[in-house]
């Protein structure tokens, strides 16, 4: 099966999934980045770069790259010589990150490592304790093994995504909500960096179908470069670069 295949065939067992549960109204609060009060400044001169995450690290639905390139394109014309080491993978869930994607991720020694991943999660309908199992263990596992500053994002709001069929577009949101609000918590207890993709993403992509792909799912380049400079502030911060942050 093609990837694509594969995408539309989770999407379908998640509509069955969320028809079953029932829904009720949260709220996140507004696009924010929140880090320890400690975070650190990295180091001068090359860094190396590790990103761990989905389809939306490798820019699935882009022409030009997600945001894990995008990012990465900023960043070295700041540190020249840095490097990346991009383990993202299309369809990726949290267990894939532990299986596949960590032990690696530890091995290349990194300054800097950015984790986006959750929405494969609720598309597979694992449950929320499960998912809050893996994001803890691989917050962990990166502190512990590793001195590199972790920057995490949480689960970004496709669900006016094209593909999304209307009459679970509640259902689906709820349940990006109710993820976030545990993936928040987790990075708040681990005092690593969050960036809210969520907030940006639920205002702006409504409002602009174009930041949604040909595939009626992923981002758009123009989507990407939307995540892209919503995140970079917070990485030049952290390389002494001061950048202004786009409404």
């Amino acid at each position: 099966m093609t990837r694509v295949a594969i995408h539309a065939l989770c999407a379908l067992l998640f509509i069955i999934l969320i028809l079953s549960c029932n829904s009720r109204t949260t709220k996140i609060g507004p696009a924010h980045t929140v880090a320890p009060s400690n975070s650190p400044t990295l180091n001068p001169g090359p860094l190396t770069y590790v990103a761990l995450g989905d389809s939306t690290g490798t820019g699935v639905g882009a022409t030009e790259g997600g945001y894990v390139a995008r990012l990465f394109k900023r960043l070295v014309e700041h540190r020249p010589n840095s490097e990346l080491t991009n383990l993202c993978f299309s369809g990726a869930t949290t267990s894939d990150v532990l299986r596949s994607q960590l032990n690696q991720g530890v091995r290349a020694n990194p300054d800097l490592v950015t984790l986006g991943i959750g929405i494969n999660d609720i598309g597979h309908g694992v449950s929320l304790e499960e998912f809050s199992r893996n994001y803890e263990e691989i917050l962990n596992t990166i502190k512990t093994k590793t001195q590199a500053t972790i920057l995490v994002t949480n689960i970004p709001d496709i669900s006016s995504a094209p593909r999304i069929p209307n009459a679970v577009r509640n259902e689906y949101h709820q349940r990006i909500v109710e993820f976030n609000q545990k993936l928040e918590a987790i990075a708040l207890a681990h005092e690593v960096i969050l960036v809210d993709i969520y907030t940006i993403t639920h205002q702006q992509k409504p409002l602009h179908p174009e930041f949604f792909s040909a595939d009626g799912f992923h981002p758009s380049d123009k989507g990407y470069e939307l995540w892209a400079e919503h995140m970079w502030p917070t990485i030049g911060g952290l390389i002494g670069v001061n950048v202004e942050s786009k409404p």
